[in-house]
Parts: C-alpha cells; sequence; structure tokens
C-alpha cells in the first residue's frame, strides 16, 4: 500500500505543478485596462498565507509519518493559495509599465520557485525516515518565509519601481567617476629615464603586451592628457548631480500617478529611465577613451551624445505639471561643464594638428 500511495501522491503533486505553472504563465501578459487593479498590498497579505501553508506543510513532515490523506490534503491547500497569490499578482500588474512589471515578475516567481522545491522536496520523500530529511524540511521551508517576505520590498508603484532603477543608473555612473579618479600621470622620475628615447621597462622588454598587468593601464598619462581626465571626471560628477535631482523629481511625482494611468505618464516615466540608462552606455565610452592614446573624437561624440540626451530629458520632464528649479540648475550645470570641455577638446586638437604640422616641416 505504501508504494501505491506514494505514486498517488507524486501523481496529485504533477498535477498540481502543472496547474500553478500554467497559472504562472498570466503573469507574462498584460492584463486589460478595464480590469480592476489590484493593491500590491493586497498581494503581500496573500503571500503572508502563502507563508503559513509553507509552516503547516513543515510540521506535517517533521513529526511522525504524515497520513497519505492528510499530505493530499494539505497540498490541495497550499496549492489553492499560491494560484490565489498568482491571480492577485496578475491583478496588480494593471497600469504597471515595463520596469514595475519587471519587479513584480521577479518577486512573484521567487515565491513559486521556493514553493515549489518545499513540495518537489517533500511529497517524493513519503514514507521516509531519513533523519537528513527531516533537518531539510524547515530550511526548505524558511527559503518560502523568505520569499514571501520580500514581497514587502518590492516596489508598488510605476514611480517607485522606476526610481529604484535609476538609483543604480546613478551608482553605475559614481563607478566611472571612481575609475577616472584612478588614472594617473607618468612620474616624473620615468620622464627623465626615457630622454634617452627610452625607458627602463622598454629596454627590459617590459612593455610586451604579455607583461602588461591591469595596474599599468592607465598610470602613464601626459599632463594634456590628465587635463582631459580632469575635464571629463567633472562632467561625469555633473551627471550624477542631474540624475539624483531626476531621482528627486520624479519620486515628487506620486500624487500624479492614478491606478489605472497605462498612459503617457507612465510612457514618459518609462523614457526617462531608458535616456538614463543610455547616459550609463555614453559615460561608459566617455571613460573608457581617456585611456591613452586618449581618442579625442570619440570623446567629442560621446559629449554630444550626452548633451542630446539631457535636451530630451528636459524636454520629457518640462511635460510634468510641476519640475523643482534645482533639476534645471542641475542640467544647466552639467551643460556647462560639456560646453568647457569641448572648448579644451578643440584646443588640444588644434595644437596636436601644429605639432604634426611642425613635425612634416622640419622632416623636409
Amino acid at each position: 500500500m505504501g508504494r501505491a500511495e506514494k505514486e498517488r501522491l507524486n501523481q496529485i503533486l504533477s498535477s498540481h505543478l502543472n496547474t500553478i505553472h500554467d497559472t504562472f504563465q498570466l503573469l507574462d501578459q498584460t492584463p486589460a485596462s478595464s480590469l480592476d487593479k489590484v493593491s500590491w498590498e493586497e498581494v503581500v497579505k496573500m503571500g503572508d498565507q502563502v507563508s503559513k501553508q509553507a509552516t503547516i506543510v513543515g510540521m506535517i513532515w517533521v513529526g511522525e509519518k504524515p497520513e497519505a490523506k492528510a499530505i493530499e490534503e494539505n497540498m490541495a491547500t497550499f496549492f489553492n493559495t499560491l494560484q490565489g497569490f498568482l491571480l492577485l499578482s496578475h491583478g496588480s500588474k494593471v497600469g504597471a509599465g515595463p520596469t514595475l512589471s519587471s519587479c513584480i515578475h521577479a518577486s512573484v516567481k521567487q515565491v513559486v520557485d521556493c514553493s515549489f522545491k518545499l513540495m518537489m522536496e517533500t511529497v517524493p520523500s513519503y514514507g521516509s525516515s531519513n533523519k537528513d530529511f527531516k533537518l531539510m524540511v524547515p530550511q526548505l521551508t524558511g527559503v518560502v518565509w523568505e520569499a514571501c517576505s520580500a514581497l514587502k520590498k518590492t516596489p508598488a508603484t510605476n514611480i517607485t519601481a522606476i526610481g529604484r532603477a535609476m538609483t543604480q543608473v546613478a551608482v553605475l555612473v559614481k563607478d566611472v567617476i571612481r575609475e577616472m579618479k584612478e588614472l594617473k600621470p607618468a612620474t616624473s622620475n620615468l620622464k627623465d629615464e626615457a630622454s634617452n628615447g627610452s625607458s627602463p621597462k622598454e629596454e627590459n622588454g617590459l612593455l610586451n603586451d604579455d607583461n602588461l598587468s591591469d595596474d599599468d593601464l592607465g598610470n602613464d598619462l601626459s599632463a594634456e592628457e590628465m587635463k582631459v581626465v580632469q575635464s571629463a571626471t567633472g562632467v561625469v560628477s555633473e551627471t550624477v548631480a542631474v540624475i539624483k535631482e531626476l531621482i528627486r523629481t520624479i519620486t515628487g511625482l506620486l500624487k500624479q500617478e492614478k491606478p489605472n494611468d497605462t498612459g503617457d505618464f507612465v510612457d514618459s516615466l518609462e523614457k526617462l529611465l531608458k535616456l538614463s540608462q543610455e547616459i550609463v552606455k555614453q559615460i561608459d565610452e566617455l571613460g573608457a577613451c581617456l585611456y591613452p592614446p586618449q581618442e579625442l573624437p570619440a570623446i567629442k561624440a560621446a559629449l554630444k551624445n550626452i548633451t542630446s540626451i539631457i535636451d530630451q530629458v528636459l524636454s520629457i520632464v518640462e511635460s510634468f505639471k510641476s519640475c523643482p528649479e534645482t533639476f534645471f540648475q542641475a542640467c544647466n550645470g552639467l551643460r556647462g561643464s560639456i560646453k568647457q570641455m569641448e572648448l579644451e577638446l578643440d584646443g588640444a586638437c588644434t595644437t596636436e594638428i601644429e605639432a604634426k604640422m611642425q613635425d612634416v616641416a622640419l622632416s623636409t
């Protein structure tokens, strides 16, 4: 009878898992805007119920061998609760843009994955007296608790989700600043030693690509190149200031977001996030071009692109009902830094051309 009961329980488990898997596919679909939006608070409350049911699962398996009927009833209750949780989660996506939808999907998937693992590890072990298995059950239950608890940290609105995503953008830009500050000029003693046209490293063959380490990169910039680095660092610092003010501006719009808003407002927020992410790409390009030999045309192109992106950001922000003056001030500060750097680069390019012409004249 034991083997037959075990096979039957596994079949029932498989059926429940398939049902939940099919229901989970709803999260990949955009709910109709005509549906009533489910508040995230309701989803969190249902997550608490999933957590409680996981506790009951653990209690059944920790004691003496449970009856097959008790396990079957427990599975039905647990998976019914989990399915209700998924349906509410789908309803919470009404009016959600891509960023918020992604956050919801990730959090819900974590709960489902942990729940599946709990049931797939326990039910097939029916009849087992393995002590290690008994010890494993509380751990599996605890993982479900953590996943359900994490729902409380999931963004409940488009503004919150996009604000958090922009915070990550600011972190990435700060990383570029840190890398820029690690760029160093060539030491004066190396310049003196290289006065005869070669350096000790060159004579010893240490400048071979195979002998260069990451620490050697960016440690031999000329005075002119360091000026470019300093200007670029200023531009990137001003960019961080703009992103911070943009985050403040967006979070200040919380009162303007409506539960069922799927129109221009949410689209504008998503566009601002994409533009911010595009700024990161340009900043990365700018930082990469600072390593010697510096690519001045590419640096100028990155600056031009950043200016264009900021113009687009301003256009969107100005469409909102309110915007703090500090945001416009930050944008003007960035524009000023970019303009100053462009002038410096134009001067550097002119000097470089004159030097090359002089070399040509001397050689002839």
